[in-house]
Parts: C-alpha cells; structure tokens; sequence
C-alpha cells in the first residue's frame, strides 16, 4: 500500500473516526489482562503508526487514562456514545498512535506479526504463522527476538 493510501479506523456507531495514511508500521496482538479487559475478548489487535501519519480525527473522543506495564500512562480514546476504542498513545512510545486493528473493519489488514503477553492468555490462542511469541512483554524494539518463544 502506498503512503497516499488512506486508512480510516472508526467506532461502532460511526460518530468517531482516525484517518491514517499509509501501512502501519507494525502490527502488534496482546494477551494481557488489561487488554482482555478493553476489548471484551481473549486478546486486542494493535496497529502503530507513527504520529506523522494521521491524516484526520472526526467526532468527539472520551479519555482513560491508566498506566502501562511501563509505569507511564496511556491514554485511550473511545466513542462516548458506543463506547468502541478507537486509538491510543502510550508516553512510554512517543511519537507513536496505536489503533485497534479491529476498528479499519478491513477483512485485508495485515496480520499481527507478533503477539504478547501470551502467558496472560487462555491457552486456546495461537499466533500467526511466522509471528513472534512473547510470554510477557517485549523489549522496546519490536524486532528484537532475545525475549522471544516460539
């Protein structure tokens, strides 16, 4: 996909949307307890894009805040009418947006290529082929395998 190519993430209702261009530059699948939480399931789907690459926001977004497993806060956006997660930033990773893979409702987007967190999860989950699997977190750099199970 090109860098003119424009991604447009939004929330159950429609009343709250990001514009991105370009491909994320990760994608990113985490097991842990908060995000089971967040998203109602077993696991989230998270796709980074640098700051640089939002294109737009349209509606009004709720905040919470709470910390990360870095001890620094995170801040999540959602839809105060449906309540969707949109997209968040973690100061642990500035310059960075994090959107919920889930909200591109695009059957296309790419696959996680790793997944976090995993001890966290049920044991039912599996992470696609050639990801990496992480049993917690993983170092800053999302490629560095010295963390890493398979």
């Amino acid at each position: 996909m090109s860098e003119t190519t424009i991604r447009e993430a939004g929330c159950s209702c429609g009343k709250l949307t990001i514009k991105l261009r370009g491909d994320p530059e990760y994608v990113s699948s985490c097991a842990c307890q908060a995000c089971q939480r967040r998203t109602g399931s077993a696991f989230g789907v998270t796709a980074f894009f640098e700051e640089a690459q939002v294109a737009g926001e349209w509606g009004e977004a709720g905040v919470f805040e709470r910390t990360g497993g870095s001890g620094q806060p995170m801040f999540f956006r959602f839809c105060p009418s449906c309540g969707s997660t949109v997209w968040w930033e973690a100061l642990a990773r500035p310059g960075r947006i994090a959107v919920a893979a889930g909200a591109f409702a695009d059957k296309d987007f790419p696959a996680p290529q790793r997944l976090i967190w995993a001890a966290y999860g049920p044991d039912w989950i599996r992470a696609p082929d050639g990801a990496q699997v992480f049993a917690e977190g993983p170092s800053a750099d999302p490629k560095d395998p010295s963390r890493s199970r398979r």
